[in-house]
């Protein structure tokens, strides 16, 4: 096994055991990026100075005795998470040359803890989209068919751990977008409970929705990743001063007993949805069997308000948009089109050329929810279906430990055949998108694959603050599939 493919783990005690060094591990995953990532494209900036530096402090670090399970590790990042001296762009000609003053916080905890970060990934600009077609710099493709797109908007990230050209990656989560394309990339992504996460440093898509969250090889790599990232953060309003709890030992309590005395939520709503690809819905179906015979227990629960869900999200997360990205104006960073007469031009010119046609079409169509005498019928009416939504999940849980559903409809697609199809994009959401509303946690674990040799994945949903339940089943359920060695070839 070539070093760049290992997991977290894998690593982890490869470098504890000085079997190879920091250095060698990124020099590895480098020159991987070198070799493979032009037809990948995952990467929008590689950072080669900045990532052999972490990796000789690391290394220094460990020689001592000190440091911890991600000391010395390369993951990449969002390119939406502020990086001190390195490029944030959002894959947005608005940003294109933005360069942060300071780090995120979740930055800020992989730093203390060692890791080292080869570059930034692309994504759908702003996050908004689900296939990272909407990137303004650069497509993205799938590494298990380069003539698919990856899913979003996390794309990036998903297609990078798949293509082993880093060994973990942070993603964000706003209505699924670390969940689909970990469905795609055939990997494991999880979306942790609203709070658990510090936004701080995160640039802001919809920030009653946004989340953080770890992609990875392997459930266990995810829970390394979410007790590294996981706490309570004073600069961040919405961070819930929880405990972060031992995720690695508490999925592996009482192995013996399996899932035994566990009970899966199956819900309707999810099963028994139109328009879901039959082989998605079969590896699915297969996936629930194995569940039972790791002996847990099916009940059907119900989620009445699901229906009402992506209508509810395209107008609450639109109206966040257009408010959050309201700064954008020329005037204090990103680009600024100043050829025009007086303030008005500024504005005009800077966000027409700065912006791309999806992240327009969200910004109008928030900016229309949130005017006067249209509040009330569109963002209010969706703020109470949200809550309705919220009931539904809290009374599911009165009768089962989680919830399984498909984590996207279908397989990845073709790049390009969504075409000016929004609607279409905005349905890929329709399992993924009422966690973030409920500000519930979600994964997505592969379960399987179609004829065509696609990854599919199966969405575990849980309680608030509840990852732990999540990385537990999802633990016993990796290892009874057994899918984890099966790779993309490039």
């Amino acid at each position: 096994m070539s070093l760049y493919e290992m997991t977290l783990t894998e690593a982890e005690g490869l470098l504890r055991d000085k079997k190879a060094s920091s250095r060698e591990l990124t020099e590895a995953v480098l020159d991987r990026i070198a070799a493979v990532d032009g037809k990948v494209g995952a990467y929008i900036t590689v950072d080669n100075e900045g990532a052999l530096a972490a990796a000789d402090a690391a290394d220094a670090r460990l020689a001592k005795g000190e440091g911890g399970p991600l000391t010395g590790l390369p993951v990449g990042l969002k390119d939406l998470l502020c990086t001190k001296g390195v490029k944030t762009t959002c894959a947005s000609k608005m940003l294109e040359h933005f360069v942060p003053t300071y780090d995120a916080t979740v930055v800020t905890k992989l730093k203390a803890a060692g890791a080292v970060f080869p570059g930034k990934l692309n994504m759908d600009e702003f996050a908004m989209g689900s296939t990272t077609e909407h990137s303004a710099l650069q497509t993205t493709r799938n590494p298990w068919d380069l003539t698919r797109f990856p899913g979003g908007s996390s794309g990036g990230s998903a297609a990078a751990v798949a293509a082993d050209l880093c060994l973990a990656s942070l993603g964000s989560d706003t209505g699924g977008s670390i969940r689909q394309p970990a469905s795609h990339c055939g990997i494991v992504g999880m979306k942790p409970t609203y709070g658990r996460v510090s936004r701080y440093g995160l640039v802001a898509f919809a920030s009653s929705l946004d989340q953080i969250g770890p992609m990875t090889k392997s459930v266990e790599d995810c829970a390394l990743m979410m007790e590294a990232i996981s706490g309570h953060d004073p600069k961040d309003s919405t961070s819930v001063p929880k405990e972060v709890p031992a995720y690695r030992s508490l999925m592996k309590e009482d192995e013996g007993k399996g899932l035994s005395g566990m009970t899966v939520g199956i819900p309707a709503e999810y099963w028994q949805a139109e328009g879901v690809d039959p082989e998605v819905m079969a590896s699915v179906t297969e996936a629930k069997a194995l569940l039972e015979s790791l002996g847990a227990r099916c009940v059907p629960v119900s989620l009445p308000h699901t229906e009402y869900a992506v209508a509810a999200y395209y107008v609450i997360a639109p109206s966040e948009a257009s408010s959050n990205l309201a700064r954008y104006d020329g005037v204090r960073y990103g680009i600024s089109e100043r050829e025009g007469e007086g303030l008005l031009a500024l504005y005009k010119q800077t966000r027409s050329e700065g912006f791309g046609e999806e992240v327009k079409r969200r910004i109008i169509i928030g900016t229309y929810a949130l005017s006067s005498g249209y509040y009330d019928a569109y963002y209010k009416k969706a703020s109470q279906v949200r809550t309705l939504i919220l009931d539904d999940f809290t009374k599911a849980f009165q009768s089962c430990d989680f919830i399984i559903s498909p984590a996207a409809p279908s397989p990845a697609g073709k790049i390009g055949e969504e075409g000016d199809d929004p609607l279409k994009m905005y349905l890929s959401d329709i399992f993924t998108l009422s966690a973030n509303l409920a500000g519930i946690p979600g994964m997505s674990v592969p379960c399987g694959f179609t004829g065509e040799g696609l990854p599919v994945g199966l969405q575990l949903l849980g309680r608030h603050f509840d990852e732990a339940t999540l990385l537990k089943v999802a633990w016993h359920f990796e290892r009874a599939a057994n899918l984890t060695q099966a790779r993309p070839r490039l």
